[in-house]
């Protein structure tokens, strides 16, 4: 690929009103980025605010200049399993050992607030699938993901997934690490350089995460948290779901322990992964991408400023009587992508919630929707 098409790629991405749908479409239908931008800002219906070219060209520069490379979409080095997601990021910003990307994945996530002894079972379990030469990917957050990072980092074989954006350390704890893993694994970001994580980066963050991994282990997670949106979102892709039990007794492990009510592979070490994880995603035949559940409809091309707005219009439509996700998604006004973003955005601010049999239902706690910690 030329400077210019990936030029090119990134403006067309940054720009207010396509996402990654959109994104797709507009390839298909033009052929290269250039003719895409041109066709945005020739739209009778002015919906793209186009993004301006020379912030595009400093933010491209800068991450050359920090030795990152761009992963496009739709190119060889693009991580394949995370093209199969029918909302994959159209370009990811990627700073350390990008070899690691085409190999065997497993995400281990969890809660933030983790005990000791799962976070000792998270970094054990992750030094050892490491060692086993799987490459552990998690969202470098406190907690779980903190401990997954810190025991597969002994073999160089870690994957962070990062909120904000490329140059940005989140949790500011955690700055050490994060240079760590750029010096001997890889970062990955979906957000412009500068990008400070806000809450609704995680839901995003998240199913990146799962979209890169053929299985999600889950140590401690309470209801309603972002561990259990990421161990969803890899369901729904066919990844292979596991989970550590934990004491009846903590708060912390009733999430994970109702995935294992639910059908998840029971899990004590890497021994019980290895013996179950597919050894290449071809070898699965669940990995294509999954269908839209909803009607078919023309795009909606909001603006990022109209999210919140978005997320409450969908929010009058859910009660505290269950309903089916597909019924909410066909009486709402959006595309199918953009209504499950906002239903994670929801889910993780715990203003709903999430019941068997794809159904969904007003919650009546209500969370901090402002940074995760």
């Amino acid at each position: 690929m030329t400077p210019a098409d990936s030029l090119a790629r990134l403006r067309l991405a940054r720009t207010e009103g396509i996402g990654p749908q959109t994104f797709r479409r507009l390839m298909a239908r033009h052929g290269n980025a250039a003719q895409a931008l041109r066709a945005a800002a020739a739209d009778p219906d002015r919906r793209f605010a186009l993004a301006d070219p020379g912030a595009v060209e400093r933010e491209h520069e800068a991450v050359l200049a920090m030795g990152g490379i761009w992963l496009h979409i739709g190119t060889p080095a693009y991580p394949p399993l995370l093209a199969l997601l029918d909302d994959a990021p159209p370009v990811l910003a990627a700073l350390g050992n990008a070899a690691l990307l085409p190999s065997r994945q497993v995400a281990l996530v969890g809660a933030r607030n983790a005990s000791a002894g799962g976070r000792r079972i998270a970094e054990d379990m992750a030094e050892a699938l490491a060692e086993a030469g799987v490459t552990v990917t998690s969202g470098l957050a406190r907690g779980i993901d903190t401990a997954a990072h810190l025991g597969a980092l002994r073999c160089g074989r870690t994957i962070a997934v990062i909120p904000g954006g490329l140059d940005v350390a989140y949790p500011p704890e955690n700055r050490d690490l994060q240079d760590r893993i750029a010096d001997h694994g890889l970062l990955l970001a979906e957000a412009p350089l500068g990008t400070a994580p806000l809450a609704r980066h995680f839901p995003k963050r998240n199913r990146i995460v799962a979209g890169l991994s053929l299985g999600i282990v889950v140590v401690e997670a309470a209801p309603r948290s972002g561990t259990l949106i990421t161990a969803r979102l890899g369901a729904e892709a066919g990844r292979e779901i596991y989970a550590v039990p934990g004491s009846p007794l903590d708060p912390r492990c009733q999430g994970s322990n109702d995935l294992l009510r639910h059908g998840a592979h029971f899990c004590e070490g890497a021994a019980d992964i290895l013996a179950t994880l597919p050894v290449t995603a071809e070898a699965v035949p669940l990995f294509t991408p999954r269908p839209s559940r909803a009607r078919a409809r023309a795009p909606t091309h909001a603006p990022v400023a109209r999210e919140e707005s978005r997320a409450s219009g969908l929010l009058a439509l859910i009660g505290p009587t269950p309903v089916a996700v597909d019924e909410v998604l066909r009486r709402c006004h959006l595309s199918a992508p953009d209504a499950r973003a906002a239903l994670l955005e929801l889910e993780l601010a715990g203003l709903i919630e999430a019941l068997p049999g794809n159904r969904i239902m007003r919650s009546g706690i209500q969370r901090e929707t402002h940074l995760e910690a």
